[in-house]
């Protein structure tokens, strides 16, 4: 908004008499009251809001309240803000596409007399798609989720219903979920839900708080709606006025939905979707599938950095931002919005797009020539969506047409390929682009445009039927071409009589307020003053000139208007009928559209994975049962993008049984955050389809990314920084499968060190031995290391812990710390705190401190990882190896469990006393040859 300070100076001056203020404001003392509508008041040359609206518009967009007008005096006074054509558009595209939680309306009128004419929220943009769409292309799909819960004691069954509007779909789905709400949050961002309709009052406050959470994390605005609302009563009869085809499927899969149905009756009741009648007959209506994707909740969106965010330095910061390279008018965005919400999870499917990335990858040509054609089409689904609702014209029509002629140069470079996918091409695209464009669909289109638009007249900007597709506008034309010649000859006639020079000195124009008038200079006036008076009827004398008329040229100008307007109206008759004509072809451009926007996707990954200084590589991929996930001279993607990075690839080896769950440690700024989120990037990337930044990577399908990495606050929410990182914890501990990938970044910093590291081993374990999934577990509690060593040795290490690390280099003279960012086997028993507070140029004397108590409260073993100095080993007291460590630690960690375990509640006092004393004397004795556990004890 920085670049809206000079609107404030341009400020349009509000304008209005004291009727017209006394009548406007009896009419906005009518209005309801909404705190989250934001109304605006169209005074044909500028825009107005009023009241609480005023005031959040002036502090919000313009940064100041100098901005505000007071709407009449004394206790009646409104605060007012007068708002320019551009500035609108700006504060309406913030409010449904950036934020989430505010609706918009839209009026029109004069005095008293106002009515609503848009209304407008993030999930429902339909209305506003002129305002919002005009400059820029739509990127995005907003869909409205409509929720109906049943709680039932620590669990909640939910039916969702949604509404897709730009790809007129109706979606619905019944799943259990748990307390955390993980399969509806994965749900929802799946969906790109942007609005969520919610039954009032449906359940207890902190059932209902939780879900709400889950919403909010999703960034949806919730929409309340009354219960009665939520009802599958009329739904038969609505559905068969809106669905396509035959209603006997759709009836079929409604029946199996319990939940589902009621959710449905309130989102078409909230939509309003029967009120307009361009819906009908249009809507496709499918059961939603939420094992069908990967699922993704926020956090995970978040730690990977999918989508675009307000606060990225360039576009290479995201994932969307990096692998866009569409080409085609917006169709193509929306698509990899879509896919990368929703990777695939289906072996076969993956395997499709991976064949075409390839095909696009190896044949350099074919991907520039398609990419050629593809920037020439426009966006098919927003432009069908218009004319089904009779809001499109001659511009869309044209618009259709210019991109199908592109069609055949399409085919004809994918029939010349002859390449090792050429079947594969051949069943995906050419076979259906030529039934698409046989002249039974897509040909009768062309030849209805050709013979019905007057295509000569585009150059000159003009959009028109031909006269030659009607003979009444035919004829019409040529009363009009008659017109203007007699009324020329008229031009020249009056020339001579009054000896003037046609055009120099006597003009002819045209007004919209006498028409057709003669007009001379003031200069010329004087030497046909005479007849002037006599022959003609002078008009109007001003400095221009003087304009003139008499009986035989008001007589055809008046001829000539009427046939004009009865020619305009039998054109706006026509392009009525041709738009109701095309539109019959909305499933046609429909299919094409999602044909055009999986190939435009397709090349962009083909276009990145080719033109990326360090070519990215085809992954192999296997079924999420068998194989490992192995990534060689792995890259992130988004880091490696930006021109200040010389990124140091790594290797990462998540094998089963061996190394399935990854401990690593090492200094702060070491790259260990990069390379465990670098690990869930690749994976996503490979499961959308894209070949991947590595040398060589095979990857076993994940069901779901979970990811815990960084620390928020959300203060508005009551959460603190350590509530929100358990909160988390927490998804994933309830939500992760044996088929997730899990990353977890820092686990435990909000605490005190010795809870923080319970919490940390106790979530290692239970991911290591209840839900054996791969897991990267970055962490500065080294002695976390140690659970390699015990779960080998307590043997329940069926699902393989490894330890690395990454690497640095200390200069023992300058105590000076260079980071390596090589990812090596092994534990690392230090994270360089101190040295990094030397780079921040902390005070000497506070940095002699930290390591004076750094040294008193040092318990563990000093660091195994590999110093590149002599000295230094000279210097550093290797009191404990990191094999006794981990044995010591294993035996520890026995110790303390069986006394966890023992049930002292059902035990005498003696009995008690005696077993401890027991359990401590086995101890002793191990440790006798074990310096570690000495002093552990």
């Amino acid at each position: 908004m920085e670049g809206n300070f000079e609107e404030q100076n341009k400020l349009p001056e509000l304008k209005l008499d004291a009727k017209q203020a006394q009548g406007f404001l009896s009419f906005f003392k009518t209005l309801p009251t909404d705190s989250r509508a934001v109304r605006f008041f169209d005074r044909k040359d500028y825009y107005t809001a009023h009241g609480d609206n005023s005031v959040f518009i002036a502090k919000t967009y313009y940064h100041t309240t100098t901005a505000l007008r007071q709407l009449g005096s004394g206790t009646n006074a409104l605060s007012s803000v007068s708002i320019s054509k551009n500035m609108f558009e700006t504060i309406v595209r913030d409010l449904l596409l950036e934020r989430n939680d505010h609706t918009v309306e839209l009026y029109e009128g004069s005095g008293s007399n106002w009515r609503l004419v848009k209304a407008g929220s993030p999930g429902n943009i339909g209305s506003f798609e002129d305002v919002l769409f005009a400059n820029n292309e739509m990127q995005d799909t907003p869909v409205v989720v409509s929720l109906f819960p049943n709680f039932q004691e620590s669990r909640c069954v939910i039916g969702i219903a949604y509404v897709d509007l730009t790809r007129r779909v109706l979606g619905l789905a019944e799943f259990l979920d748990d307390s955390r709400f993980t399969n509806l949050e994965s749900s929802l961002i799946a969906l790109g839900a942007k609005e969520c309709i919610f039954p009032a009052e449906s359940g207890k406050s902190s059932e209902c708080k939780s879900l709400y959470d889950s919403l909010e994390r999703c960034a949806v605005m919730i929409t309340e709606r009354k219960r009665h609302e939520f009802k599958g009563r009329d739904l038969d009869s609505d559905l068969k006025r809106l669905v396509k085809g035959n209603i006997e499927p759709v009836r079929d899969l409604i029946s199996g939905f319990d939940l589902a149905t009621p959710a449905l009756g309130a989102l078409l009741s909230y939509s309003e979707l029967l009120s307009d009648e361009g819906n009908y007959g249009n809507f496709t209506v499918r059961r939603y599938d939420i094992g069908g994707f990967m699922r993704l909740d926020s956090a995970a969106m978040r730690a990977l950095n999918v989508m675009e965010s307000k606060t990225d330095a360039n576009k290479n910061f995201s994932l969307f931002g990096l692998m866009n390279r569409t080409c085609t008018a917006g169709m193509g965005k929306r698509l990899l919005h879509m896919w990368l919400k929703q990777p695939l999870v289906d072996l076969n499917e993956i395997k499709t797009r991976l064949d075409t990335v390839q095909c696009f990858v190896d044949e350099a040509g074919l991907r520039q020539d398609l990419r050629q054609h593809l920037k020439r089409i426009s966006d098919l689904e927003r432009l069908v969506r218009s004319l089904e609702r009779r809001k499109g014209g001659l511009q869309h029509i044209i618009k259709l047409y210019q991109s199908t002629i592109r069609l055949p140069f399409i085919k004809t470079a994918l029939q010349q390929y002859t390449g090792e996918f050429s079947s594969l091409i051949s069943k995906k695209y050419l076979k259906k682009l030529e039934a698409l464009t046989d002249e039974d669909h897509l040909g009768k289109f062309i030849e209805l445009v050709e013979y019905s638009v007057d295509l000569d007249q585009l150059e000159n900007g003009e959009y028109m039927i031909s006269a030659s597709y009607d003979t009444t506008l035919s004829s019409l034309k040529d009363q009009k071409e008659l017109l203007e010649q007699q009324i020329h000859d008229l031009h020249k006639k009056t020339a001579m009589e009054l000896d003037l020079q046609v055009d120099k000195a006597l003009k002819l124009d045209k007004t919209t307020q006498f028409g057709h008038v003669f007009r001379i200079t003031k200069k010329e006036e004087p030497k046909i003053r005479k007849k002037l008076t006599t022959q003609f009827v002078v008009l109007e004398t001003r400095k221009d000139g003087v304009k003139f008329t008499n009986t035989k040229l008001k007589k055809l100008g008046d001829q000539y208007q009427s046939v004009v307007e009865d020619y305009r109206s039998c054109q706006r008759e026509l392009v009525d009928r041709v738009v109701q004509t095309v539109a019959s072809f909305s499933e046609v451009f429909e299919e094409l559209a999602g044909l055009l926007s999986d190939m435009d996707v397709l090349l962009s990954f083909a276009d990145l994975a080719a033109s990326c200084p360090t070519p990215y590589c085809r992954p192999e991929v296997t079924s999420s049962d068998v194989g490992d996930i192995v990534l060689e001279g792995s890259r992130h993607p988004c880091v490696e993008a930006q021109d200040w990075v010389n990124f140091i690839p790594n290797d990462c080896r998540l094998m089963r049984g061996k190394s399935w769950f990854q401990i690593v440690t090492g200094p702060n700024m070491g790259g260990k955050s990069t390379f465990i989120r670098q690990v869930g990037v690749i994976v996503l990337m490979a499961q959308v389809g894209s070949f991947v930044p590595c040398d060589k990577a095979s990857i076993s399908i994940r069901d779901c990314i979970f990811a815990r990495v960084g620390a928020g606050d959300c203060q508005l929410r009551g959460v603190s920084t350590f509530m929100q990182e358990m909160l988390e914890t927490a998804s994933i501990l309830k939500g992760a499968t044996d088929r997730s990938l899990i990353i977890i970044d820092e686990l435990g910093r909000g605490t005190s060190t010795y809870d923080g590291f319970g919490l940390a081993w106790a979530i290692c374990e239970h991911l290591v031995q209840v839900k054996k999934a791969p897991t990267l577990f970055a962490t500065h509690f080294h002695e976390l290391t140690a659970l390699a060593q015990a779960n080998s040795e307590v043997a329940v290490n069926t699902v393989g812990v490894a330890n690395f690390h990454v690497s640095a280099h200390i200069d023992t003279e300058s105590r000076k710390l260079t980071m390596l960012y090589k990812v090596e086997p092994g534990a690392c028993d230090q994270s360089f705190g101190i040295h990094v507070a030397e780079f921040a140029n902390f005070p000497e004397s506070v940095v002699a401190l930290a390591r004076e108590k750094a040294a008193e409260l040092e318990d563990f073993s000093p660091s195994s990882m590999v110093i590149n100095n002599e000295e230094s080993g000279k210097r550093k007291s290797m009191e404990d190896d990191p094999e006794e460590v981990s044995r010591g630690a294993a035996r520890a960690h026995k110790f303390l469990k069986e006394f966890a375990e023992m049930p002292l509640d059902k035990m005498e006092l003696k009995d008690s006393l005696q077993r401890v004393r027991e359990m401590k004397e086995e101890l002793e004795k191990d440790a006798a040859d074990c310096h570690w556990l000495k002093q552990f004890m």
